[in-house]
């Protein structure tokens, strides 16, 4: 089993990656600015995963100590956070889960791509030494966190090392009742990225919890 951490951890998408995984059996670290934050994540999937392979501290811990390096920060923090742990992450393997998106009145995010045209590219120009990936964009954070019930969907998985984008999508298959699909090249993302801004709105409106299933494959 591999060692995963997730920088950012504790928000509701790295924490419900985190107990997927921890289900799994592989060694779970939650890395955070704040090691309190971090310890509370850890105690709430040790409930959820009894008996699960958990440590939780900084992210530049993790990031140092990990085969893979789940990046599940806020858009906003995505850029300065992976300045800061370039050297710790080396040429490691590193799952991008980011959408960059921004809220503006009352009409509900929109998507607010970055220069390098997607959350995943800006994370392989400030990586240049890591495999970067990008994947489980469209699988909702709550939905993640019901480890009693099985999740439903389709996960793209995005990114130029074949080696390391098997490697993802076979974590991916890992899920019950998910199947990773590949998405080719990393600068597919942006489009990932982008139609998990209109999922959000979807959700809106119909109050779901929505995702993705790509048919006739």
């Amino acid at each position: 089993m591999a060692r995963l951490a997730f920088i950012g951890g504790t928000g509701p998408e790295g924490t419900g990656l985190a107990i997927r995984f921890a289900k799994s059996g592989h060694a779970i670290y939650i890395g955070s600015r704040s090691e309190e934050r971090a310890a509370e994540t850890v105690a709430k999937i040790h409930e959820a995963s009894p008996g699960a392979d958990l440590y939780g501290g900084p992210n530049l811990d993790g990031a140092l100590k990990a085969d893979f390096v789940f990046v599940t920060v806020p858009a906003s923090a995505h850029a300065e956070l992976l300045k800061e742990l370039e050297e710790a992450i080396a040429d490691k393997i590193v799952v991008d889960t980011v959408v960059p998106m921004s809220f503006e009145g009352d009409d509900g995010p929109v998507a607010a791509m970055p220069e390098a045209g997607s959350a995943a590219e800006e994370a392989a120009s400030l990586l240049p030494n890591a495999k970067v990936v990008s994947a489980f964009h469209h699988l909702d954070a709550k939905q993640l966190q019901r480890i009693d019930r099985p999740m439903q969907g389709d996960v793209i998985v995005c990114g130029d090392d074949k080696a390391a984008k098997q490697k993802v999508m076979a974590l991916v298959d890992e899920i019950n009742y998910v199947r990773a699909l590949d998405g080719g090249a990393l600068k597919n993302s942006r489009f990932t990225e982008q139609l998990t801004v209109l999922l959000v709105h979807i959700n809106k409106i119909y109050q779901a919890h929505t995702g993705i299933r790509v048919t006739g494959v």
